[in-house]
């Protein structure tokens, strides 16, 4: 079949790549014409795990290609995708749909059959209604239908995601729309994914439903964490006593310093001015989202009194800045309001990130940047884990204690374990794990029989 997917970000690039993997026939188009003319070069605008190769791969065997004409590239598609950012607009939260609007203004211009219009871009509740009157007051050719194919994709897992997904949602109003959809995703029956095939307003509220209760889930770990904490209960082994219940599972109950990202700060937000307008509270994702803001605002201050209550002339040296492992991804990440509040409380950073660096130097100007772990810490009073990046996990902890001037280590993921710390000669501060760590890896389960 042959597939448009209307622009390169995450989303597209993502989604594109794999379905030409599926044996799909795929033109992705940007506006961005420096980000076109790189990736026919084979160089990614993100930093993903395998995409890179996929990308290669399929543009080798004819099935990926790239343009900058919307007209050439959507020509013959039966499927034409739009994959295009929908921000949170500053000010009121509201999802910024201006990408997706103009994208289908123009789509209908330079279309010359029906086709199935899908968004993949995550959108409120009736979006796929007003692309329908857009389509239409524009001029699509009559017999263009619309759909709604969220995604749920983590970026550092992305493709394995879209290739082993636990559910497949589209949300179609016409057996048009479903049957292409059922068509695209058929290479997946194998896997025996689950389709879902809903009303379009079910399929769009869908996703911004989900990313809420991940981020209720993980708010409501930190808040045990904090808990754990007053109590000297450890964290970790709460999480893995309520992950157990097959009713809750362990994901996303992981403590750390809030979440970020692309996802859900905005999503949430979208959510609840959709609720909004219809006038429904939504108290638990409103509180969410508030707890969530004062988590991260609170890391700082965590840090400061790690160090016996001031940073003022401290040097600091973090490891990590991306919102999580094995993504670029700076959008919403706890680094950034953690740097800006050590930096107004006196102290200087020095950061290192595998891959975010560059992404990093735009948002905190006034950091400095390391090339690995041991320079970043080099002099340090305290050492901030603040991205669970598995290479920190194998670090040399009595390096650290070398080349650092003081002791601490502030771990805000629970890389490490208190033990392992101090006989590195460390002083270890986690997150929800008490005056005495008893190590996660001691708990045992004891099964009857």
């Amino acid at each position: 079949m042959r597939i448009a997917m209307i622009g390169t970000g995450y989303v597209g690039l993502v989604s594109g790549a794999c379905l030409s993997d599926f044996g799909h026939e795929v033109v992705c188009i940007d506006k961005d014409a420096g980000k076109i003319d790189a990736l026919k070069k084979g160089v990614m605008p993100i930093w993903e795990p395998g995409l890179e190769a996929l990308v290669s791969a399929n543009v080798e065997r004819g099935r990926l290609s790239f343009t900058t004409d919307l007209g050439e590239g959507v020509e013959g598609a039966e499927a034409i995708f739009i994959a295009v950012g929908t921000p949170a607009r500053r000010g009121d939260g509201h999802a910024d749909l201006t990408y997706v609007f103009d994208a289908v203004r123009e789509l209908a211009r330079v279309m010359k059959a029906p086709a199935v219009v899908v968004t993949k871009s995550t959108v409120p509740v009736g979006t796929g209604d007003r692309i329908t009157e857009l389509l239409q007051q524009e001029g699509a050719p009559a017999g263009t239908s619309v759909a709604s194919n969220p995604e749920f994709l983590r970026e550092g897992a992305a493709i394995r995601d879209f290739k082993i997904p636990d559910r497949i949602v589209v949300g179609a109003e016409d057996d048009k729309a479903r049957e292409v959809l059922r068509e695209i995703y058929r290479p997946l029956f194998l896997n025996q994914a689950p389709i879902l095939f809903t009303g379009r307003r079910t399929a769009e509220l869908t996703k911004y439903a989900a990313n809420a209760f991940l981020a209720v889930k993980i708010s409501f770990i930190n808040e045990i964490a904090n808990l754990c904490e007053a109590v000297d209960a450890d964290v970790q082994d709460v999480a893995r006593g309520i992950g157990l219940d097959n009713r809750i599972g362990p994901k996303f109950l992981h403590p750390g310093p809030g979440y970020g990202g692309s996802c859900f700060p905005k999503d949430t937000l979208a959510l609840l001015q959709t609720a909004n307008e219809a006038g429904v509270e939504q108290r638990i994702v409103d509180t969410v989202v508030k707890v969530n803001d004062d988590r991260k605002g609170s890391m700082a201050n965590r840090v400061a009194k790690a160090l016996g209550g001031s940073v003022d002339g401290k040097r600091i040296a973090l490891l990590g800045l991306a919102f999580k492992q094995n993504t670029d991804d700076m959008r919403d990440a706890p680094s950034i309001p953690l740097v800006k509040g050590l930096l107004e409380q006196g102290a200087s950073v020095t950061a290192f990130d595998p891959v975010a660096v560059e992404n990093a130097r735009k948002i905190m100007p006034d950091a400095e940047f390391a090339g690995d772990p041991y320079d970043a810490a080099q002099d340090a009073d305290a050492l901030v884990v603040v991205t669970e990046w598995d290479e920190f996990r194998a670090l040399d902890l009595g390096r650290f204690a070398k080349v650092m001037r003081g002791k601490v280590v502030v771990d805000l993921r629970n890389v490490y374990n208190r033990a392992d710390a101090e006989e590195a000669g460390l002083e270890y501060v986690g997150i929800g794990r008490g005056r005495v760590d008893r190590g996660a890896s001691r708990l045992k389960l004891v099964r009857n029989g």
